[in-house]
């Protein structure tokens, strides 16, 4: 137990490379908007000693929004991040981090010159213990405070331009829900209830793919980093033509209560997960952030949801007509306008014909409608694990349209999006810093590959991991069973064997009654008369 306990605490201060680190939430650091870290390698700003980067002006593109969001000045996200800082680490080579500590996805090793690509399978293609290990490392994340990171509660005026820090110890797991949060949330223009809805920096307008993508990337690489399991990586959930929620159960993502439907079953370890961000109403009602305290257990009842919003699952019919289409995104303000393939993925677009709707929800909208809980709610959704399994299929059919239609840069806008999602726009809230349209590339450029993209026998090797994992835990039953097996079909043989020669040892009768009627004695040599006249006794039998 104490050795459990030790590791745990280990692990607790393994660094996390996600955003406002510790070192940069300091009124030093807010007044002064430079957030260049140290790295602990060589002791200098950005391991400038060892050239892995150096602290530079961050540059912010100057191409014209849309018009949507019609304020200047108001939302700390707008020209990210230059609210809180003009100053961050720029990493060279294949180094990446908010102090250059780590290396850019698909790179590992000291000196991130060692190039890998990862696999991201089905989760009932996993075996029995990758899938506890994953369960493992979701509820260790839970329970572990970043040691690194906190999130924001308050906006920069309501911190006095620094002089007040306003930020809050959160999980690592807790760091991406407020992020998905904060990402998402309604623009506050100062006092209750005055906010502005139609502003969203990462859905319903191009980046969401591209924002989703360097989420998942980061999270998958938070969990190696928590673990210690560099050979970790997100599951899928393929939801085509899915009947019912099939991961909502004790061995994977936790089922239905049966005191409660819409709480998990006691069965699962999220029963016991809290979430928090997950009441934007009360926010905006409020006019303030999101205050990182327990709003109580997550919830989920799947299929009990409005049907007049989503009628059913997407179908495989969907997704085939969703990528067929051209289009990236047609930048119509209108999303029932926006006939394209990120408006149909995201879920505005009808999966049959493309076309908006503005009263029903297709593709990844329906999957959040469907599971009725917290994962409804596009601020709070990243409570739910699901969402991992269910954003990473989203970002594997993002993948099959830019394999099949391998889109010129150009197709991302650079200019009139609405804000946040010009093509150089960078992601909020992440530190370090990604533009939107550096992930507008396949993701085997960002070191890794979906199970179900590779070639037919390689698919076929990889459905049938499970089944041989099984065949693994048993074989040393199986040969035990066929040794005895073995150990009793040569019992048998040896006792046919023996039973036969005392047969032979008996005289030869033609009949049972005959046979019967042997009388005690018989001679122990036969002549050749006597042998001659019972030569069909076997055929008799």
């Amino acid at each position: 137990l104490r050795a459990i306990v030790f590791i745990i605490f280990i692990l607790c201060l393994v660094p996390t490379y996600q955003q406002f680190p510790r070192l940069c939430v300091t009124q030093q650091a807010l007044r002064t908007k430079e957030c260049c870290p140290v790295w602990e390698g060589d002791g200098s700003a950005c391991g400038a000693r060892s050239g892995r980067g150096s602290c530079e002006d961050v540059e912010i593109s100057e191409q014209p929004d849309g018009p949507q969001y019609p304020f200047s000045g108001l939302d700390d996200r707008e020209k990210w991040p230059l609210v809180f800082y003009n100053r961050t680490c720029q990493c060279a080579g294949n180094f990446m981090g908010f102090n250059c500590g780590d290396c850019k996805f698909g790179y590992f090793g000291d000196t991130c010159n060692e190039r890998r690509e990862s696999l991201r399978r089905n989760i009932f293609h996993l075996t029995r213990a990758e899938r506890n290990r994953l369960i493992s490392y979701l509820n260790l994340a839970k329970q572990t405070i970043s040691r690194d990171y906190v999130v924001a509660t308050g906006t920069y005026r309501e911190m006095e331009n620094g002089s007040n820090p306003m930020f809050a110890d959160v999980s690592v797991y807790d760091v991406f829900v407020w992020m998905h949060y904060y990402v998402s949330r309604n623009a506050l223009l100062g006092g209750p209830g005055n906010v502005w809805r139609d502003v969203d920096f990462g859905h319903w307008a191009p980046a969401f793919p591209p924002w989703h993508r360097v989420y998942l990337l980061h999270w998958e690489h938070e969990i190696r980093k928590l673990t210690g399991d560099m050979t970790f990586s997100i599951p899928y959930w393929d939801w085509r033509d899915a009947q019912d929620c099939d991961v909502c159960t004790d061995e994977l993502m936790g089922a239905r209560s049966p005191h409660d439907l819409n709480l998990i079953s006691p069965g699962s370890v999220f029963s016991s997960w809290k979430v928090l961000c997950s009441q934007s109403e009360e926010y905006s009602n409020r006019g303030v952030l999101c205050d990182a305290r327990n709003e109580g257990p997550l919830r989920r009842n799947p299929g009990n949801h409005d049907r007049n919003i989503v009628q059913r699952l997407p179908t495989s019919a969907d997704v085939e007509f969703t990528l067929s289409l051209p289009n990236y995104d047609t930048g119509a303000m209108d999303r029932t306008a926006n006939m394209s393939f990120r408006n149909t993925l995201e879920g505005s677009g009808d999966p049959q014909t493309g076309l908006g709707s503005s009263s029903s929800l297709g593709m990844h909208a329906a999957l959040h409608v469907f599971m009725n809980g917290s994962m409804s709610s596009v601020q709070g959704s990243a409570n739910d694990p699901i969402f991992m399994l269910h954003h990473a299929f989203v970002d594997s059919i993002y993948e099959q349209w830019l394999r099949r239609h391998r889109p010129s840069p150009s197709q991302y806008p650079e200019s009139n999006a609405p804000i946040g999602h010009n093509g150089d726009y960078h992601m909020p809230p992440f530190i370090p810093l990604h533009r939107n349209k550096e992930y507008f590339i396949s993701s085997k450029d960002l070191g890794y590959e979906y199970s179900y993209l590779l070639d037919a026998n390689q698919r076929l090797a990889e459905s049938m991991r499970p089944y041989l994992d099984e065949l693994h835990d048993v074989w040393p039953w199986l040969i035990l069973a066929a040794l005895c097996g073995g150990i009793v079909t040569v019992t048998t043989a040896i006792a046919i064997l023996l039973a036969k020669h005392r047969f032979k040892a008996w005289p030869r009768r033609k009949t049972w009654k005959n046979f019967l009627a042997l009388p005690e004695k018989q001679p122990l040599i036969w002549n050749n008369e006597t042998e001659a006249s019972h030569r069909n006794y076997q055929t008799t039998m």
